[in-house]
């Protein structure tokens, strides 16, 4: 029997009730209710290691829970795996990607799959995920290979897989983290039309101008707990929402103080580089870096933020150019040269880059610092000196987890950043270079990340940005540069975002000002 939800008189399409669901250590959902209705985009909020993935884990098949019952339709139900979830019309765009890497763009999207069965007539399934991005606006090569995606072309993927099989409910964990604006106005438009035609939408997301530009109710989740159960978004505020998910008020735009800039720390000159299909990547770039200054990176993703991050750090080879730190010529010097100049990377791929899932949060926070004193002592890592270095960051960067001995694969988004940032900012460098530092993480997770950064320019430091979001970009940073196709289009000083976005579409900065002469 359909259930009506009584206050929009709709059929209930979802309805989870006591949901309960423990890890080691850890209560991630405590007797949670949630109720998705036909035809509604569902925010779900909260902050990172609120249990909000674990809930919806749950629903997509991927966990069962110790306790509760779910229902589709009025007809109770039992997932024993993902496939039992999608043959229920329920499919998931996860957080953390659920891609082979070795496998091309179109070979995911299809695995899984009961059609083709024979002949996989590769070329016209290809031709098919093209039309598809072009419809919804997700631009990928269908014949690349996963692993030689940026983060953001690999959710892409993600987010064609499911739209692919046409899911009546669709989960979106952060979907549009990733995503340029003119493709998360497409992807709105996909789920408002989705809407329309009565499927549902559970968006997750800690963007809270775009929850409430897109969703129609909210639920919060605060410590496993429900704290805000399908209330209407008509004439919620970003701040109330923020209070909902915290418990405090949240500061959007933080104080800069001012900081005279020093000496340049960072020098990029001509440098060339090559992605990984050998593609030109970086094309004679060029920019640089101060003591006491943030510098942003704005750039919609795959126009080579990654691969200059990479440069810079280390892991990737310069085809031509120099890459100077202090003056020094530390072009294609190994990792370890560069962290010994005190150069400090926070990459955007947080779980294969920036961390060893299986290894524990001790190991992960020791990682620069293991062979030297007074952890590393000859060729033996002293254990009780290590422990009580993990621990004093657990407790200084606030890291939520039941034992420094858990292994990191089991940590939220937002502390196996704070992991990372603990790491990195540790080690007091000269040079950060921050790549989307605050990607997938709460409001109030998110301010933390920025007053730590701005802690680093006014102890000095020189910090490169590398965001995609214009807000933290323009809030945070004393000069911005803008990349296009590999290429600087221009420097802004100002924070003029008409310029900037014009910038980031390939129109160069001395066309913009030749205009602007006429």
């Amino acid at each position: 029997m359909e259930l009506v939800n009584e206050q929009t008189q709709k059929k209930v399409v979802v309805s989870m009730r006591g949901i309960v669901k423990k890890f080691p250590g850890v209560l991630a959902n405590d007797a949670v209710d949630f109720e998705l209705i036909e035809g509604e985009v569902h925010a779900l909020l909260g902050e990172n290691g609120a249990g909000k993935s674990t809930l919806m884990n749950i629903l997509a098949g991927l966990y069962r829970p110790e306790a509760g019952t779910i229902s589709i339709r009025g007809k109770a139900v039992s997932f024993n795996s993902p496939k039992d979830a999608i043959q229920a019309g329920i499919g998931m765009v996860h957080q953390h990607f659920m891609l082979v890497p070795s496998q091309s763009v179109t070979e995911n999207i299809l695995l899984g799959l009961d059609e083709p069965r024979f002949r996989l007539r590769l070329r016209e399934y290809e031709q098919k995920v093209v039309e598809l991005g072009e419809r919804f606006g997700l631009h990928v090569d269908p014949r690349a290979k996963v692993w030689q995606l940026s983060v953001g072309e690999q959710q892409r993927v993600e987010i064609l897989k499911m739209l692919y099989r046409g899911a009546q409910v669709l989960i979106m964990d952060e979907p549009t983290a990733v995503l340029a604006p003119t493709e998360i106005e497409d992807l709105f438009k996909t789920l408002h039309s989705m809407a329309a035609e009565d499927q549902s939408i559970i968006f997750i997301s800690h963007k809270l101008q775009e929850v409430l530009e897109i969703s129609d109710r909210v639920t919060v989740l605060r410590r496993g707990k429900v704290t805000a159960s399908g209330i209407p978004l008509i004439n919620t505020t970003r701040a109330e929402l923020a209070r909902l998910m915290v418990d405090r008020e949240v500061l959007f735009r933080l104080e800069k103080k001012a900081v005279e800039a020093g000496d340049k720390v960072l020098e990029v000159q001509d440098i060339r580089a090559e992605n990984d299909r050998g593609l030109p990547a970086l094309r004679e770039m060029s920019l640089n870096v101060r003591a006491g200054e943030i510098v942003g990176l704005a750039g919609v993703a795959g126009n080579g933020q990654r691969e200059l991050a990479e440069v810079i750090t280390g892991l990737r080879k310069i085809t031509g150019g120099k890459i100077l730190v202090h003056g020094e010529d530390l072009t294609n010097k190994p990792v370890k040269t560069g962290i010994r100049r005190g150069i400090s990377h926070i990459p955007e791929d947080r779980t294969h880059v920036g961390t060893a899932g299986n290894l524990s949060i001790t190991d992960n926070t020791i990682m620069k610092n293991y062979n030297q004193p007074p952890i590393g002592q000859r060729w033996v890592v002293n254990a009780v000196l290590a422990n009580k270095y993990a621990e004093d960051l657990q407790k200084a960067y606030d890291i939520v987890v039941p034992s420094i001995k858990t292994p990191v694969r089991l940590l939220s988004g937002g502390n196996l950043q704070r992991v990372i940032l603990a790491r990195e900012i540790s080690s007091q460098p000269s040079l950060l270079v921050a790549v989307q530092p605050t990607r997938g993480l709460d409001v109030g997770a998110i301010e933390g990340v920025q007053r730590l950064l701005l802690a680093q320019r006014e102890a000095g430091a020189a910090i490169l940005l590398i965001s995609e979001e214009l807000e933290e970009l323009l809030s945070l940073s004393d000069r911005i540069y803008v990349i296009y196709e590999g290429k600087i289009m221009g420097e802004v000083l100002d924070g003029d975002i008409e310029k900037i976005g014009m910038m980031m579409t390939g129109t160069p900065m001395k066309d913009i000002e030749a205009r602007g002469s006429k």
